[in-house]
């Protein structure tokens, strides 16, 4: 029992500190305190991007919710689209996805919706995979009694930002339903990196990190795909905090300009 809260403990400390060098002065003793509940009753960790703290709150991530269910065994998500609240001529789309804890279980279930309104402008034309996602999240919320929203249930900012206005958009999903977007995985993962002006060096360690690889060449076309989504909806929501999270893969005693 000592050596399991000894480790809690480090756990703990190593995400307050990455905090603290994420978002420094924007942090409370309140964000402190929510943190450590989050870390001791979760196992969250930030340098995977579990959580993520935009406008002064707390959000939890696919990934966060992913790795949470397979850590606690979760036995099953079955995922059907609603297609009386769906349009595929109008990319609006709805999901119901429901989480098994266990072989008894009965379920718990959580609905997701998405439409050009309300997704990041770089991910037009992936709008089935972002309602997908986040009915997923709703259900594992619900399911593990997490309180705080998932980044991705958030809808995209009703005054986007200059660098949205301008993005060069996505064309429609292509028709054989291969590739969201129509450009390839790749291409998208490509324009978001020189639209917001990452390294693509760091990107690709935080995406196997990410996927839960130990090469990039090992994870799956959906891995890749919902890491896409979530890396240009955290671009666009908060590219400072993503460059400091890109800077923590940088080799120790480097330090790359123009992060905050």
């Amino acid at each position: 029992m000592k050596s399991i809260a000894a480790k809690d403990e480090v756990f703990d400390a190593r995400n307050c500190r990455l905090a603290r060098k994420l978002w420094g002065a924007g942090l409370s003793r309140w964000h402190i305190q929510t943190l450590r509940e989050l870390t001791r009753s979760f196992q969250f960790s930030l340098l995977v991007g579990d959580l993520l703290l935009l406008d002064g709150k707390w959000y939890v991530t696919h990934t966060g919710l992913i790795r949470l269910a397979r850590r606690s065994r979760c036995a099953g998500i079955h995922v059907r689209p609603v297609p009386e609240f769906s349009d595929s001529a109008a990319q609006r789309w709805a999901f119901e996805a429901t989480v098994y804890k266990s072989r008894a279980c009965r379920g718990f279930v959580g609905y997701g919706d998405a439409d050009p309104s309300n997704v990041s402008p770089l991910v037009h034309g992936a709008e089935m995979r972002v309602a997908e996602t986040r009915a997923v999240n709703r259900a594992l919320r619900k399911a593990y009694g997490i309180g705080i929203c998932s980044i991705e249930e958030v809808g995209s900012s009703p005054a986007p930002s200059d660098t949205a206005r301008v993005s060069e958009k996505l064309p429609p999903k292509s028709a054989n339903g291969n590739s969201y977007g129509g450009p390839k995985v790749r291409d998208r993962l490509c324009q978001i990196i020189r639209q917001h002006q990452l390294d693509a060096t760091l990107v690709k360690s935080y995406a196997t990190d990410f996927c839960g690889v130990k090469s990039l060449r090992e994870a799956t076309r959906e891995q890749v795909e919902n890491f896409v989504v979530y890396l240009a909806d955290w671009a666009e929501k908060d590219r400072n905090a993503l460059l400091c999270q890109l800077n923590s893969y940088l080799p120790r005693g480097e330090k790359k300009e123009g992060a905050a």
